[in-house]
């Protein structure tokens, strides 16, 4: 099924489980959703459980704390990535800050869903990777699936937590068909996932460019070089573990994202596999993402956003050292 309707598959499975789980958001009952995500939920699960909100983010978020605190378990749709701004305060201050606040007398089990990254050919404000900004702040867990069969499992694990999880939904991908085994979940939501074993070079991505990452293994696999591609799944905590364990063996590390480079995710990871791997590496860590620029017009779009060749170029620079 495509990656949307696995979510949504996710999020219905979770509603028949618990009724305490409440959907809220922008559109997203009667329309489904801006990306249809939501589709066919209110018809089925009624207008108190799949709400249609106001269009005021912190609303959504401050009243979904509330809901929480009581005993619900809040699902909210932000309708675009960086629609998420308004209620940045609401989310850093309270939601991260509330479990530790009370002393561990207080849970927020709030998913927060967040369709994010380019692809889609629109402008500022509806393109953006902001997953940075919010890792920085503990208290909260961010996932991002790169495929159906995770998005349909991660997405219930997500309401399922006692923590807040940012539950980022890479937009461009929603199409994207494959399997979904709705027997089995395989790797846990926190695990990061080794998606095609290599020995000369770890190449990390998560997210929009997981596929991405894919397509370089395989075109290096036709001029005799084994790349190892990672999904790193959760983006906090990380799992660093994998990554090491990865990194001693291939020597060499190449992270994609699609948010910028500057004090992008892939700046810490590489700051800590360094730390950690500094005498197996063979070359720099080096990284590949978006500019350090505001998101450009679509036309302008396929040059910001790291593609086949811009990654390639990373890998063969550091398979040169």
């Amino acid at each position: 099924m495509p990656l949307a309707k696995a979510i949504t598959a996710g999020l219905r499975k979770a509603m028949e489980d618990d009724p305490k789980v409440v959907l809220i958001g922008e559109d997203i009952g009667k329309l489904g959703g801006v990306f249809r995500v939501t589709e066919g939920l209110q018809k089925d699960f009624g207008e108190r459980r799949v709400i249609d909100s106001p269009l005021a983010e912190s609303g959504i978020v401050g009243t979904s704390i509330g809901m929480a605190i009581r005993g619900y378990r809040p699902v909210i749709e932000i309708q675009f990535d960086a629609f998420i701004f308004p209620a940045y305060d609401q989310i850093v201050t309270q939601v991260a800050k509330l479990n530790a606040r009370t002393a561990g007398r207080e849970n927020v089990p709030l998913v927060i869903r967040v369709p994010y990254g380019g692809g889609i050919g629109s402008p500022e404000h509806h393109s953006e990777s902001p997953e940075a900004v919010f890792a920085h702040h503990a208290g909260l867990r961010l996932m991002t699936p790169a495929n159906a069969h995770d998005a349909y499992w991660m997405i219930q694990e997500a309401v399922r937590s006692e923590d807040p999880v940012m539950f980022f939904e890479p937009k461009r991908r929603y199409w994207m068909k494959g399997e979904v085994d709705t027997a089995d979940r395989g790797l846990v939501g926190g695990s990061a996932q080794i998606v095609r074993p290599g020995t000369d070079l770890t190449l990390l991505a998560y997210g929009p460019l997981v596929p991405t990452a894919l397509d370089v293994a395989a075109a290096k696999a036709e001029e005799g070089a084994s790349v190892e591609v990672i999904d790193l799944r959760s983006l906090s905590p990380v799992d660093f573990d994998t990554l090491e364990d990865s990194v001693r063996r291939t020597g060499r590390l190449v992270v994609a994202h699609e948010a910028p480079v500057f004090l992008g995710l892939g700046a810490e990871i590489a700051a800590r596999i360094t730390e950690r791997c500094f005498f197996h590496l063979e070359s720099p860590v080096l990284r590949v993402g978006g500019f350090h620029s505001p998101y450009p017009p679509s036309k302008l779009e396929s040059h910001y956003l790291p593609d086949l060749d811009r990654i390639l170029d990373a890998v063969d620079r550091a398979l040169d050292c």
